[in-house]
């Protein structure tokens, strides 16, 4: 596609002419970079629960524009509340951003949580660096890129991080099904970062780990429970049981916002169910968009705070 840096406006902003809220269709990439605009809240919501935007601090990232976008067309803000924290369950950064800017759904409010956002990435990802050995070889799932977070990025910012101290040698993608978040978004993310990669099968990752060609599993993260327990999406439990089978560290990469310091345990987290159709139009089908990774199967989470290494397994 030829761009090198996805700027965070790039992603998510809000124009006051309008006013709307402009994001990358995330839908349409890596075939297009089209760009949809939301004039209503309502607009932006539908956005939301059809993935044109997804990660978790990126809808954070939305929802405040969107809260924004409510106050200049003078609605309502609670009813505009209430609506935007409708659109996905599982992401807490959803509300947190909501509750932040509930007091000042201003431009501006919105503009400054979207940098400290991005502000955050960038620690966390510094920070999570250290974890990499020279040459590593990580694998990561599903898309926790600047796309996912509306600037640089928690996992794929860890990983971006690394290659920046040439400590990364390699990364391969879980194609993530059945909306194939890696294939088509994490890995267009690392081509135009010039970071080497290869997309695998969600299937494939056991018979590289055992193997020998996988060193670290690095992930994000949608909802951080206060005993550690995390919500990512689906797939991500299964590679965290196979990385402790095979002796490999499991990283969790994830800004302060995601951590849900209210939900005690994995077990309360609630866990969006998408439509069977996703999957298949012929048959029945069940479609849990995201899963709970237990924290004694996670080596360390990492937020702008730091590294947290978890219990002993």
């Amino acid at each position: 596609m030829g761009r090198r840096n996805l700027d965070p406006g790039d992603i998510v902003r809000y124009e006051e002419g309008g006013p709307k809220v402009v994001l990358l269709d995330q839908r349409r990439l890596p075939d297009e970079e089209v760009e949809l605009e939301c004039t209503t809240v309502d607009e932006l919501v539908e956005a939301i629960r059809t993935l044109a935007i997804r990660g978790a601090p990126a809808i954070g990232v939305a929802a405040a524009y969107g809260l924004a976008l409510a106050a200049a067309r003078g609605e309502d803000v609670d009813a505009a509340v209430a609506t935007l924290a409708s659109a996905r369950p599982t992401a807490v950064n959803l509300v947190w951003a909501l509750e932040e800017m509930r007091e000042d759904p201003t431009p501006a409010h919105a503009r400054r949580l979207h940098e400290e956002e991005v502000a955050r990435c960038r620690a966390m990802a510094a920070h999570a660096a250290e974890l990499f050995g020279p040459a590593t070889r990580a694998l990561t799932h599903c898309n926790a890129g600047g796309l996912a977070t509306g600037g640089y990025g928690s996992a794929v910012g860890a990983l971006r991080a690394a290659w920046e101290r040439d400590l990364l040698a390699h990364v391969w993608v879980d194609e993530t099904r059945p909306l194939l978040q890696g294939s088509r978004l994490t890995a267009w993310e690392l081509e135009t970062a010039g970071i080497p990669h290869t997309v695998i099968a969600d299937s494939a990752a056991a018979s590289l780990m055992a193997s020998g060609e996988v060193d670290c599993v690095v992930t994000g993260a949608d909802r951080i429970a206060a005993n550690g327990d995390t919500a990512n999406k689906i797939g991500t439990y299964s590679l965290a049981v196979l990385a402790a089978h095979h002796g490999i560290p499991f990283y969790v990469v994830a800004p302060t916002s995601t951590v849900d310091a209210a939900t005690p345990t994995g077990a309360q987290i609630p866990i969006e169910e998408r439509a069977g159709a996703e999957l298949t139009t012929r048959f029945p089908a069940r479609n849990p968009a995201f899963d709970v990774t237990p924290a004694n199967l996670i080596t360390a989470i990492v937020t702008e705070h730091g590294v947290r290494e978890a219990v002993a397994r």
